[in-house]
């Protein structure tokens, strides 16, 4: 028996597949014209194939002229050279759309587009344009992004009032240690603790509690105007503030100044002595340029410096070199 199959045969199943095949084609001659135009192309451009073939792709898609798919098929028609275009660099040259609604709202596919030089016997090169939606691969990619930023902002973010917590803290820490060795440059440290804050727990119930640390945090973090200052909630009702590149001095200006918002504020706190408002005691500390010390000789002058202003009666500032 004859297994050839004849020759319509043949090209109704040829039809069949590329009508059947879940991607753009697109075939392109050697004057840029266009000779094949699958069903999926159809579907998605809303360009049937009896008005697309024999005109010339750039006139179907003007937007394409001088880009980096007009330049992609000039290589393959010219040089025999395929090209692979990265999707993050080419989202959406084509305009395809998942259906009449989306293309109504602008909303294009995302695409990968494959660009294959194509012989054909007796005739010049062809240009096979390969055009795959990958949207759910988009979409799906960016939720991802967006999971690892949220996880990565749970993990150095305090749960309760939003700022820095003590994980970030030590890893800024540690980085700024490390820049302000390497450049010679002086590095300052606050520790801040809300006075008598037991007593205003006591006395107020832990849901106040929570409140006065979320409003301290926030007032006093937003003083903070340099991307490289960072304040973190070092532990329960204690904070710590990373100042690079100020000294001593400095620093203790920034603590006054912190101090006196704290006391703008003016939450009540009844139990809080001859102030009877939340107050702050603040330890700076600074190494030098010249001299400076590992990270717990910092964090161990900024403490006893804290408990200085605490000694000295609180609501105030103290400074001790490590």
């Amino acid at each position: 028996m004859d297994s050839k199959l004849p020759e319509a045969h043949r090209l109704k199943v040829l039809r069949s597949v590329l009508g059947a095949v879940n991607l753009g084609m697109v075939v392109v001659d050697a004057d840029g014209r266009v000779v094949l135009w699958n069903a999926w192309m159809s579907r998605h451009s809303g360009l049937a194939q009896v008005d697309v073939v024999g005109a010339e792709l750039l006139a179907v898609y003007p937007e394409l002229r001088g880009g980096r798919v007009d330049a992609a098929i000039g290589q393959a028609l010219r040089d025999n050279f395929p090209s692979l275009l990265s999707q993050s660099l080419n989202k959406a040259p084509f305009a395809l759309h998942a259906n009449a609604a989306a293309a109504a709202r602008g909303e294009r596919l995302q695409q990968a587009i494959e660009i294959t030089p194509i012989a054909v016997e007796d005739a010049p090169r062809h240009c096979l344009v390969q055009i795959r939606d990958v949207s759910v691969a988009v979409a799906r990619e960016k939720l991802l992004r967006e999971q690892t930023m949220v996880l990565r902002s749970q993990t150095f973010a305090d749960g309760l009032t939003g700022i820095a917590n003590r994980r970030h803290f030590d890893v800024a820490m540690e980085k700024e240690h490390r820049r302000a060795k390497r450049a010679g440059a002086a590095l300052s440290l606050l520790m801040i603790d809300i006075d008598r804050f037991k007593a205003y727990n006591d006395h107020y119930g832990h849901q106040k509690g929570d409140q006065c640390l979320i409003q301290v945090a926030a007032a006093l973090a937003a003083m903070l105007r340099r991307p490289c200052d960072l304040m973190a909630r070092y532990g329960g009702e204690e904070f710590a503030v990373i100042l690079p590149e100020l000294d001593i001095e400095q620093a203790g200006r920034i603590a006054e100044t912190i101090r006196a918002r704290a006391l703008e504020l003016a939450i009540p706190h009844e139990r809080n002595g001859e102030v009877p408002y939340v107050t702050v005691s603040i330890g700076v500390t600074s190494q030098r340029p010249q001299a400076p010390v590992d990270i717990e000789a910092l964090i161990g002058a900024a403490d006893r410096a804290l408990y200085d202003a605490k000694k000295a009666g609180r609501n105030r500032s103290a400074a001790r070199p490590p």
